[in-house]
């Protein structure tokens, strides 16, 4: 994505988390002597000669395993090695090459991706411990000694797995695309829309609910802009969920939402909204993603005047936290409507990125207040100094108040509304923040 991501892995008890704290420069993973405190995925950010990265520490990983939180930590480990720019596989000078050393290395050479290998514990200063020479025998390359007790050699490792990143260029041309998350539950015809918008059969297409497993990432230009569409896996129920890779789909799917500026949440012209629809549009909403709702296979529906407008208002009341999404019918299978996601897939975009100066925020504040007064309580009411803006993806604003407990839920969807109706915001939920004056948070 548009920076570089360096997956830590290892066997257990080797000192990851260690060395992810040392580069990260502050404790984020915790550190303990037994082997499998981390279990699932820990990111950082972090810099090294100019070059910004993201780190994930993983848990360790044993090859051979019938314990089920231990495969879960071994999944987790080929989730982050599936998406890493660079592989750092950490082994313990102390204890030597072992058969778990063995096949974790076979296992990352079959990724072919690079793979920097850091033998760690090396903590005395001088010449190098001779040991470190059997690691040569694990076919990763030249090893790098490293102690993540003491900071050593950190230095030369990051170099090392920098040589393997994009051209800073590549970088930039990546992050100018929008990135475009597919998602819903299995059988609605996401894969059949990206093809559709691609114009070619890049993933299968099945009416077997399930064909896909992984996030498959396409990029796509056209005259409207540059696109990077993630074609994701059905989200099933939780209780209906007993296959372990569906699992993982299911774990793929959610990281695509994270990492994608737009979510097109994809449901059948057919079923309307079902339980299940609400809760994958929820987990959009609750990422702050600009979304758009598509319904598909709109050509299989029996139509007459009213249907859109039908089916339009049963969507706004099923999904009524997400009155802010525009809604677009679209036939993946026909191609009707699916041009006009571009346009629409920009014009969110650029709303969840908006910034709003403070002074033509606290203009319709003020305006706000005169029209309905703040609540009042026991004969205290609520005063409102100021708002401004504090973030972007999605829009954050922070009001600042006398007294926070006195800010009723009420008041707030009424300045988020007015807030809307001045300046828009179409397809992307808003974060009001309250804070009393004086609070340092």
């Amino acid at each position: 994505m548009s920076k570089p991501l360096i997956a830590i892995v290892g066997r257990p008890n080797v000192g990851k988390s260690m060395l992810f704290n040392r580069i990260a420069g502050k404790r984020l993973s915790i550190v303990e002597d037994t082997p499998g405190i981390t279990r699932d995925r820990l990111y950082a950010e972090s810099d090294w000669s100019g070059r910004a990265f993201t780190m994930v520490d993983t848990g360790g990983i044993e090859p051979e395993t019938d314990n089920e939180i231990l495969l879960f930590m071994r999944h987790q480990a080929q989730l982050a090695i599936d998406t890493a720019t660079v592989i750092v596989m950490v082994c313990d000078i102390t204890t030597g090459v072992t058969a778990a050393d063995a096949d974790i290395a076979s296992m990352l050479l079959r990724s072919r991706k690079p793979v920097v290998l850091a033998v760690n514990k090396c903590d005395s200063t001088g010449p190098v411990n001779p040991d470190i020479y059997e690691f040569y025998s694990l076919g990763l390359g030249d090893p790098v000694a490293v102690s993540a007790v003491h900071g050593h050699g950190t230095g030369d490792l990051l170099d090392r797995c920098i040589s393997y990143f994009p051209d800073a260029d590549s970088e930039e041309e990546e992050a100018d695309a929008v990135k475009v998350a597919i998602i819903g539950k299995p059988n609605v015809g996401k894969s059949s829309l990206l093809n559709r918008i691609l114009g070619e059969t890049r993933v299968i297409v099945s009416d077997v609910a399930g064909t896909t497993r992984d996030a498959v990432d396409s990029p796509f230009e056209n005259e409207t802009g540059r696109y990077l569409f993630v074609d994701t896996a059905g989200i099933r129920k939780r209780s209906k969920i007993d296959d372990r890779i569906e699992k993982f789909s299911v774990m793929r799917a959610q990281m695509a939402v994270e990492r994608c500026d737009v979510c097109l949440i994809l449901i059948d012209a057919r079923d309307g909204v079902t339980e299940q629809d609400t809760k994958i549009a929820g987990m959009a909403h609750e990422a702050g993603k600009a979304s758009i709702i598509v319904v598909n296979k709109w050509d299989l529906v029996e139509k007459d005047g009213k249907t859109m407008d039908s089916m339009r208002a049963d969507i706004q009341r099923d999904l009524s936290y997400m009155s802010y999404a525009p809604i677009l019918f679209i036939s993946a299978m026909t191609g009707q409507r699916v041009s006009r996601l571009f346009e629409l897939i920009n014009y969110v975009n650029e709303q969840n990125t908006m910034r709003i100066t403070t002074g033509m925020l606290n203009n319709v504040l003020a305006d706000a207040v005169a029209r309905v007064q703040p609540p009042t309580d026991k004969g205290r009411r609520l005063k409102i100094y100021y708002m401004t803006q504090v973030g972007v993806r999605p829009p954050a604003f922070v009001a600042f108040c006398n007294k926070a407990d006195l800010f009723h839920f009420s008041y707030q969807r009424y300045l988020e509304n007015q807030i809307r109706s001045v300046f828009g915001l179409e397809g992307t939920p808003i974060r009001l923040i309250i804070r009393e004056k004086g609070d340092k948070e």
